[in-house]
């Protein structure tokens, strides 16, 4: 199966180790005097590793007392914008000079055959690129069909020129960071799916499946020097954002893959564990909560030495405050104060009746029985939940048929709160379902995690966690999907 390569020069970066001295001597006569840039890539940002002046014959030297740890470098002109790309690793005692007009193929070294390999790469392609502008052209603006046919052939032939000289620089240059760091270049060619006697494509998914299956057949995962590239973090990223399917168990295998292949280093293990981490702490999508949980239960709390303890201990607490709430699980049972229908309407005549707090009824959770329970936090003064709320009403007044009930848990306290919340329900109308509140004790907002209102969970017959933190259309979506699953199961 062919591959093609595709090259983006860019930068490096990383820890130290400790070992020999690094000297890189230059010569850039054009530069005489002026002040260079020796800089890195690290998780896409460029930072600076040293600042030198050139001497009066564009002379300069770069070097520590510790070597430089392995990746793809930059020296940055005095313009700070373009730059001049090295490869660091084995070789770190060397000399080069350069013609900033053309540096692909008037750059020559002493001391590093690698980076000679990686220039006579570089000039190659600025050659074959040159090759191919008079064929995009014919291609874009085509004087004749035949013109263009032939325009078309030719840029194959030059493409497949240049995708066989890559992999016989790839053999020849087997076991160096320039072989790794061009396998790595490689993008996956998918196969021909295959298909049906009558030809009809066997998987409609095919593709996207294989793709996904293979990401990772060329990248070097578990090489450190790769993460001293700007590609590391974007590959890593486009995998999470693009090709883990997004339900809980496909990311957990994901997961448990990436931090495995990460183990090699300890850079790149703390690396990607903690963009894992961040990632799905951020994650907006329904249930990935449970993802969160598992990576910081798993590897976060036990391995992430490096962490601040305080975070690490407020880590914890939220994590056994996420626990019981994950999708899957059983709702804690709580105990809350229904006011009836009746007590609403007679409080818009009654003003002691509005202001009194002890109009209600007290019941727990699970002994409210219902095919389906939606549990919803809301104020009376939220915005959001004005608009919600409504939404809400008219969404159980279809479905309570369908075994819906819906327990709308005011979370204002008090007198005032009490008014708040009763006027609402009476211009609104808000009846027919279970209004509920519980003036007396707020343990209830840690159980469910509400740390604001407008929270909406969706439960099953035995008030196990359907969905949470959802509206009340992908409420009535879900609870129809339910209802679809089961009479199909039936």
């Amino acid at each position: 199966m062919k591959t093609r390569c595709f090259w983006l020069v860019l930068l490096l970066s990383g820890t130290i180790s400790l070992s020999a001295q690094y000297n890189i001597r230059l010569s850039m006569p054009v530069f005489a005097g002026d002040t260079l840039l020796f800089g890195h890539y690290f998780n896409n940002s460029i930072m600076v590793k040293d600042t030198f002046i050139l001497n009066q014959q564009g002379e300069g030297l770069i070097s520590g007392k510790v070597s430089l740890p392995p990746g793809l470098y930059a020296l940055f002109y005095p313009d700070k914008v373009h730059r001049l790309d090295l490869l660091i690793d084995k070789f770190q005692d060397f000399s080069f000079s350069t013609d900033t007009l053309s540096p692909a193929s008037q750059t020559r070294f002493t001391g590093n055959p690698e980076n000679t390999r990686f220039y006579d790469y570089l000039a190659y392609l600025e050659k074959e690129r040159k090759k191919s502008e008079p064929y995009i052209e014919a291609i874009k603006n085509p004087s004749s069909a035949a013109d263009s046919t032939k325009a078309q052939a030719d840029l194959q032939e030059l493409q497949e020129r240049i995708e066989q000289y890559v992999v016989d620089l790839i053999e020849e240059t087997k076991g160096t960071f320039l072989s790794t760091f061009l396998i790595s270049m490689k993008e996956v060619e998918i196969p021909t799916a295959p298909k049906n006697e009558d030809g009809t494509p066997s998987d409609p998914h095919f593709a996207q499946k294989y793709y996904q299956q293979h990401y990772w057949d060329y990248f070097a995962l578990d090489d450190v020097r790769m993460l001293r590239t700007p590609f590391y973090e974007q590959k890593l990223t486009n995998y999470l954002d693009n090709w883990v399917y997004p339900v809980p168990d496909s990311i957990f295998k994901a997961v448990d893959f990436l931090i495995e292949k990460s183990r090699t280093d300890t850079l790149l293990f703390k690396y990607m564990l903690t963009t894992v981490f961040n990632h799905y702490a951020k994650s907006k999508y329904v249930g990935m909560d449970g993802v969160y949980v598992y990576v910081a239960e798993k590897y976060y709390i036990p391995e992430a030495t490096w962490s601040d303890p305080k975070f690490i201990e407020d880590l914890k607490i939220r994590v056994n405050s996420l626990s019981p709430l994950l999708i899957g699980r059983q709702a804690p049972d709580i105990e809350l104060y229904r006011v009836p229908d009746d007590i609403f309407i007679l409080s818009q005549t009654d003003t002691a009746v509005k202001k009194n707090p002890h109009t209600a009824q007290k019941f727990n959770l699970f002994s409210v029985k219902a095919e389906y329970t939606i549990l919803y936090f809301w104020e009376a003064g939220c915005g959001h939940c004005k608009k919600s709320i409504p939404v809400l009403h008219d969404m159980f007044n279809r479905m309570k048929t369908q075994g819906v009930q819906i327990i709308a848990v005011s979370l204002l306290g008090g007198v005032e709160g009490k008014v708040l919340w009763t006027d609402f329900i009476n211009e609104h109308h808000l009846y027919g379902w279970i209004n509920a509140w519980n003036p007396y004790d707020f343990s209830y907002k840690d159980s469910f995690d509400v740390k604001s209102s407008n929270v909406l969970y969706l439960l099953d017959k035995d008030k196990n966690i359907l969905a949470k933190n959802i509206s009340p259309e992908q409420a009535e979506q879900i609870i129809l999907e339910e209802i679809k699953r089961k009479k199909q199961g039936s």
